[in-house]
Formats: structure tokens, C-alpha cells, sequence
């Protein structure tokens, strides 16, 4: 379902205190996020706020944590919409929508701008533009570490499960694929979860981003060598 965009009274002190913006685009951003499944939905979005604003405390540039955290809680609102088909792009679908939420309480251009780039430049997708500011960058290198680690496990399993469910078919297995014969031994195996992870490792943006990232493949490689050895565990001869 699409949302009706209703105008707000007038906020003047948007202008004048910016570090509201951030909570009026997570009041803004509810809605979107309630037919979210779990590995995009608001807890997701709350993480990666939390994260970038980390990042953001390690960078040795200015940032405005404000934009940063904003775009945060919008980055994904359009999920839900891609999901099931009524949107193509949830990047370009969310920075259009954002606009005109944003124009309708008054905030500043200049802000609305920095956000839109972060919403459009977020995603890992070749059709996407490289993110150009650093608060952009900032909020790319979140949103890719919350695929690794721990959480990153229990997010990209879920990835599976829900594009399994969404086509019909076994997208992937939680298992090793060359223990088996036949047709099954053709799906994709655990190993896509590293994969996608390394991947969204390799494309971080900032040095901040990239020694988080090291610190949670670490805990990765670890995770998938116990991996290895309880599905190994067979019967003793």
C-alpha cells in the first residue's frame, strides 16, 4: 500500500534547532517500516543510525550527524513496497518520497538535498550512484556492516528465508551442498552468506567503516569454522 502524505503544522525551530530533524524522521519513518519483514524492518534502520553515528564519532571530518541519522530511518521505507512488487527501486522510490515528507514540514533544501543523495546512494546494486558526501558514505558503510557479524548472520539467513518464500523455491541451503547428489546439489549453500558479506566488506567507504568491518569478519570466519565442524559431525565408525 502506498501512504497518504498529510502536512503537518508549521515547524519553525526545524530551522533553528536541527538536532530535531533526526527524531522527526524516525516519527516520520514508523509507518513505513510496520509491513517490514525482520531483516528490513525499523530495528534494522534503528542499527544502522546507531552505527553510522559511531562511524561518524571516528571520522576525522565534520559531520552533520543530523542528515546522517535522518537518512538513516528513511533509508529503507520503500522495502516493503519492492518486497511485493508495487516499486522497482526502494533507493530512488524512498529519496522521491522523502522529498516531499521533508518539504511538507519545512525543513531547509540544503538538508533535504544531503539526504535524498544519502537515500540514493545507499544500496550495494550497480545501478546505484556512488555515494558522494561523507555523510552518504557514512550511511553506506552502516547500513553493508549490518550484514556481518553476529547480527549480519541472523540478517542475511533471514534474506534467504524471505527470497526462498518470495519465489517458490529453496533459494538456499543451510548446509554444505557437496554432501549431496542430484538436483540439490546445484542450490546455493552457506557459503552465499559469506559471500554477500565479503562483498559488502570490500565496497565499505570510509577507515572507521573498514575496521569495524575486519573486527565483525573476524567473528564471521570464526562462526563459519564451527560451522564446518557441526555439520561435519557424523556418526563415529
Amino acid at each position: 500500500m502506498f501512504f497518504k502524505i498529510t502536512k503537518r503544522p508549521r515547524c519553525d525551530f526545524l530551522d533553528i534547532m536541527p538536532s530535531r530533524l533526526g527524531s522527526l524522521a524516525r516519527e516520520l519513518s514508523l509507518p513505513y517500516y510496520e509491513d517490514a519483514f525482520p531483516a528490513h524492518d525499523i530495528f534494522h534502520a534503528k542499527r544502522v543510525r546507531d552505527v553510522s553515528l559511531r562511524l561518524a564519532d571516528e571520522h576525522p571530518d565534520s559531520v552533520d550527524r543530523e542528515v546522517l541519522a535522518s537518512a538513516a530511518w528513511f533509508h529503507d521505507i520503500g522495502r516493503p513496497l519492492e518486497r511485493v512488487g508495487d516499486i522497482d527501486d526502494h533507493d530512488k522510490w524512498a529519496a522521491n518520497e522523502v522529498t516531499t515528507l521533508l518539504e511538507n514540514e519545512d525543513v531547509t533544501d540544503d538538508r533535504i538535498t544531503a539526504i535524498e543523495h544519502c537515500l540514493r546512494a545507499h544500496s550495494i546494486r550497480a545501478s546505484s550512484p556512488d555515494p558522494e558526501t561523507i555523510e552518504a558514505k557514512l550511511l553506506f558503510d552502516a547500513d553493508k556492516l549490518d550484514a556481518t557479524g553476529a547480527v549480519g548472520i541472523v540478517r542475511l539467513a533471514c534474506i534467504i528465508g524471505e527470497r526462498s518464500g518470495r519465489t517458490g523455491n529453496q533459494y538456499a541451503v543451510i548446509d554444505d551442498k557437496t554432501t549431496l547428489s542430484g538436483d540439490r546439489a546445484e542450490v546455493p549453500d552457506i557459503d552465499l552468506v559469506c559471500e554477500w558479506a565479503r562483498e559488502r566488506l570490500d565496497a565499505l567507504q570510509t577507515d572507521p567503516g573498514r575496521r569495524l568491518g575486519e573486527s565483525r569478519w573476524d567473528f564471521m570466519e570464526n562462526f563459519f569454522t564451527q560451522f564446518t565442524h557441526e555439520i561435519d559431525a557424523g556418526p563415529k565408525k
